[in-house]
């Protein structure tokens, strides 16, 4: 018999799997979800038993639910929802998000949203213990250390600091592009679900693509910017945030045209415009070799 918890958050993971097929996104990632859904069903204990005396290891030990899964009932756990099936329904509020934790205002949510593109609880811990929040944001040490044991306690962690990402586990900056390019060509054909995002959005029309696709094991949700500051400049057609998977949960970045210097009108990835360059670079050297091969 299933405990109330487990119905509940199986019903999450089916809602996700619903929305992942009418969007078109991958079968296996459809029935992985779905599987999981039912997994939980059939648990004989409750699953917050579960992860309470085993932490993340021991969702990821459960048949069926692999790492990706796992930090999906850890959040659904902790704090009550899934920014990913709040994303996909269009009703995300990265901002209402943030501000659930103590000393973080509305001022300082949307400093998170707009400059460092913080949308989650596990986003924001990382964010707090790889030096963003003191270096950019200039967050006192009694504040952040304030901010680093909430979330340390609703994400079920006892006072250890994540690992940073490095640049071996980022996927590559030409396959940032090319799933970047593919978004944009599939949006200007009009083959793409479209969704109606709450935020900015009164009239409540479908307008904003979205994109489920995958390279290797890796898989990508895209979607075109609707922060604030991309409506502002007009650029609700130009930033591209993707979402993608990584062994210790969800992360996502932001492909725009640069508009200065060496790479200006180029897509760039933002934050990693040094690595882009130098794609740009070995690009144009590829197409001389081949030119001077076709001449010779």
């Amino acid at each position: 018999m299933s405990s109330s918890i487990n119905e509940d958050i199986a019903g999450r993971l089916d809602e996700v799997a619903q929305i992942f097929a009418e969007q078109g996104a991958n079968r296996f990632r459809v029935q992985a979800y779905q599987r999981a859904a039912a997994v939980l069903r059939e648990l004989p204990r409750p699953v917050s038993e579960i992860y309470a005396a085993q932490g993340l290891a021991g969702l990821e030990q459960l048949p069926g639910i692999g790492e990706s899964i796992a930090h999906s009932i850890r959040d659904l756990l902790s704090h009550g929802r899934l920014a990913m099936l709040e994303r996909l329904r269009g009703e995300s509020d990265p901002i209402a998000v943030l501000r659930t934790v103590p000393g973080i205002g509305k001022s300082l949510a949307w400093r998170l949203y707009e400059d460092l593109e913080i949308e989650t609880l596990p986003e924001l811990e990382l964010a707090a213990h790889d030096g963003r929040l003191e270096t950019l944001l200039g967050l006192g040490a009694k504040r952040l250390a304030g901010i680093r044991d909430t979330l340390a306690h609703r994400l079920g962690r006892i006072r250890t600091t994540p690992a940073p990402v490095t640049l071996e586990e980022e996927p590559s900056i030409a396959e940032l592009l090319e799933v970047d390019q593919e978004y944009r060509e599939k949006a200007a054909a009009d083959t793409l679900k479209k969704i109606a995002p709450r935020r900015f959005n009164p009239a409540r029309e479908a307008w904003l693509p979205v994109l489920h696709t995958h390279r290797g094991l890796r898989h990508y949700t895209v979607l075109f910017s609707n922060t604030a500051r991309a409506h502002e400049l007009r650029k609700t057609r130009d930033w591209v945030i993707l979402f993608y998977d990584h062994g210790r949960g969800e992360r996502q970045c932001t492909v725009i045209t640069s508009e200065f210097g060496p790479l200006r009108g180029l897509r760039i990835v933002r934050g990693r415009e040094a690595e882009c360059e130098e794609q740009y670079r070995e690009r144009r050297q590829r197409a001389s070799r081949n030119l001077q091969s076709i001449t010779a």
